[in-house]
């Protein structure tokens, strides 16, 4: 087992025990307000000090936690939902009109980064998380659907492929049955690090006002809030800003190890 992965299964347990705890116990209340005890540093009663409004920001990186995975998890689902069939699809009729139209339409979506349609969503229905899940979603969905074709298409030119032709198999049960478990590494993989790009851009909607509404708590929102407290109480935006890098630094890590680990030619080789 390589040491990417255990590093970023390490960071990634913890960030998501953090967000499970949440459910059940934080420090304090994340709405109350303490404004006597406002940008308190790091120590005592509070571990990792108190934001502007005295909030305990132990307990905002752990609600954001929770917001953040949530937002990614299912953003990725999503993408990998819909985009994985759309790729099987593509490769089972490659060549072929639908094959075009599928992948045309993916080019268009990938024409718009999330953020632009966050934006062209949330004009129409309102800044929420849910519009942030949906406009990354959408993002996901050709990411998804582009490698699952990659790979699938090579996979139709083998052996047993064409016997199961001869069997008598309809594409879509070849589909299912012997092309997609020969990929599911691959989808993992891919997971993971869209996983960690939906942190991001998570981040980077809230940040913006697109995201998260208060009073829910939000990684990006901290640092918005905090950006003109840098000078003043610079732990308010240093310790989101490292919540982030260190969740996203956990993911790709753990995808790299992960990919390391279940391709059979790299263990090989490393073996």
């Amino acid at each position: 087992m390589s040491r990417n992965l255990i590093i970023g299964a390490g960071l990634t347990l913890f960030f998501t025990a953090l967000a499970a705890l949440s459910f059940l116990w934080t420090p304090y209340d994340i709405e109350l307000l303490d404004i006597p005890n406002r940008l308190m540093t790091p120590g005592g009663a509070h571990l990792l000090g108190t934001d502007h409004f005295g909030r305990d920001i132990l307990s905002m990186i752990m609600m954001g936690a929770r917001t953040s995975i949530a937002v990614a998890l299912v953003a990725v689902g999503i993408g990998m939902g819909l985009g994985v069939p759309l790729g099987l699809w593509a490769a089972a009729r490659h060549g072929s009109l639908l094959d075009d139209l599928i992948m045309r339409g993916n080019d268009l979506v990938f024409a718009f980064p999330s953020l632009v349609i966050a934006i062209l969503i949330t004009a129409v229905f309102g800044p929420s998380a849910i519009n942030a899940i949906i406009a990354i979603g959408i993002f996901n969905i050709p990411v998804f659907a582009r490698l699952t074709r990659s790979a699938a298409l090579p996979l139709w030119e083998r052996d047993f492929i064409r016997a199961a032709r001869v069997c008598g198999k309809s594409s879509a049960r070849i589909s299912a049955e012997h092309i997609l478990p020969n990929i599911t590494n691959l989808m993992i993989v891919q997971g993971t690090i869209q996983f960690s790009l939906g942190i991001l851009a998570e981040a980077a909607l809230s940040y913006i006002g697109l995201g998260a509404q208060p009073p829910t708590a939000s990684w990006g929102r901290m640092l918005a809030d905090a950006q003109t407290l840098v000078s003043l109480a610079p732990h308010v935006a240093l310790i989101p800003g490292f919540a982030i890098l260190l969740t996203v630094l956990g993911l790709n890590l753990l995808g790299d190890g992960l990919r390391d680990w279940l391709d059979p030619k790299i263990r090989v080789v490393r073996t």
